[in-house]
């Protein structure tokens, strides 16, 4: 199956997670990471879970899977050890409309959920269509070590440097061989290592004039 790769804001949306284990901790985890409103489903939560809980960043319905616990949802996870239940959230969830990822069960899935390499603004998702989770992982540690935390200082001042330039008001063709020549630049060296004059310098030299970034 070929899925259609995209970021989904799910800030502020309703999305619920079936199960209590330590796989549906870690779905959760990436949900309130993104901004999501969570409500999980379970008879029993693991001891993350019930942290989470305690903090009141989820909400826990103690109770077993019904129908209705998905209503409203923007996005459902199934992330039981029972195949049944798995099943009827898939069914119920596509009746609905509502997207729907049954864990480790891709002929269930409306989405899956890549490895993510992230730092800072920039992520890096890797997805083998659910063939192999495990080479997914191996080639998120590979990348993980390519992409070091210099690549969030780099985009956090690329994202600077492009509100000024866009601000500027000059023609797109000019904005584009602005931000082509940063990109090609030596910057990223220069931040690795902690050369943070010779980055003002640089952006100076390509801009033609100084402007005030953030360094460490």
């Amino acid at each position: 199956m070929k899925y259609y790769p995209v970021f989904l804001d799910i800030g502020g949306k309703p999305c619920v997670v079936v199960g209590g284990g330590e796989v549906a901790y870690r779905k959760v985890q990436r949900l309130l990471q993104c901004g999501a409103r969570v409500r999980v489903i379970a008879k029993g939560l693991s001891p993350g879970l019930e942290e989470l809980n305690g903090q009141g960043l989820i909400t826990h319905i103690d109770a077993h899977y019904e129908p209705e616990h998905i209503d409203s949802a923007f996005l459902v996870i199934g992330a039981t050890d029972n195949r049944e239940v798995n099943e009827r959230i898939f069914r119920n969830a596509r009746i609905r409309n509502i997207l729907v990822n049954i864990v480790d069960e891709p002929e269930r899935c409306d989405f899956i959920l890549p490895s993510i390499v992230e730092r800072g603004d920039l992520s890096i998702a890797i997805s083998t269509g659910g063939k192999s989770p495990a080479l997914a992982r191996h080639l998120r540690q590979e990348l993980e070590g390519i992409f070091g935390t210099e690549y969030e200082i780099y985009l956090r001042i690329m994202g600077e440097i492009r509100e000024f330039v866009l601000a500027r008001g000059r023609s797109s063709d000019e904005n584009r061989q602005v931000f082509e020549s940063l990109v090609q630049s030596d910057m990223l060296n220069q931040i690795r290592r902690k050369d943070w004059n010779a980055v003002k310098a640089l952006i100076r030299e390509i801009l033609h004039e100084s402007i005030e970034v953030t360094l460490p």
